[in-house]
């Protein structure tokens, strides 16, 4: 199966599909976090919080611990983080261009959000970007990504070899 994701035309554009789509989900959330007037995370980051408390609290205590002392006193600093985050790793799978450090970052946001009692679309989103870092760079063979990587294999072609400098 990873032999296959990694190495198959087929794979490859099907992990495009994949990568329009979840870039697609990306791009909205974060153009309508930036422009849709004034986004601010405090209000997610402390019903969080609340969450972690109760008869069956959903977020762990570690978690909340951390939202409590290290994010809320910093929701402006993460609020810019999740609005750019999204609309960078949206454009970044869109455009298959430096895809694995987008999925990653993916992947990265939706564990926050779940961690954060937040279910909704994130567990698929997480099931759908590992695919598309599992792939490694076939998933960007349709992208930015396999110009780049074509790109700097010429460069290393052409590059000077280290054998030929004189040793100290």
């Amino acid at each position: 199966m990873i032999d296959f994701l990694r190495k198959n035309v087929w794979a490859a554009a099907l992990l495009l599909a994949v990568r329009l789509y979840v870039g697609y989900v990306w791009v909205s959330a974060g153009l309508k976090k930036l422009f849709g007037g004034g986004f601010d995370a405090s209000g997610f980051l402390k019903g969080a919080v609340e969450k972690a408390s109760g008869d069956r609290p959903i977020v762990q205590d570690w978690w909340a611990s951390f939202l409590q002392h290290v994010a809320i006193p910093h929701s402006q600093v993460f609020s810019f983080m999740v609005q750019w985050g999204e609309l960078l790793v949206g454009t970044g799978l869109i455009l298959g261009a430096l895809t694995r450090t987008a999925a990653f970052f993916a992947i990265v946001m939706n564990l926050a959000f779940l961690l954060s009692g937040s279910i909704s679309s994130n567990p698929i989103m997480i099931i759908l970007t590992m695919f598309i870092l599992v792939a490694y760079t076939n998933a960007g063979r349709f992208g930015v990504d396999y110009y780049l990587l074509h790109r700097l294999k010429l460069s290393r072609r052409q590059s000077p070899q280290s054998s030929t400098s004189p040793s100290v």
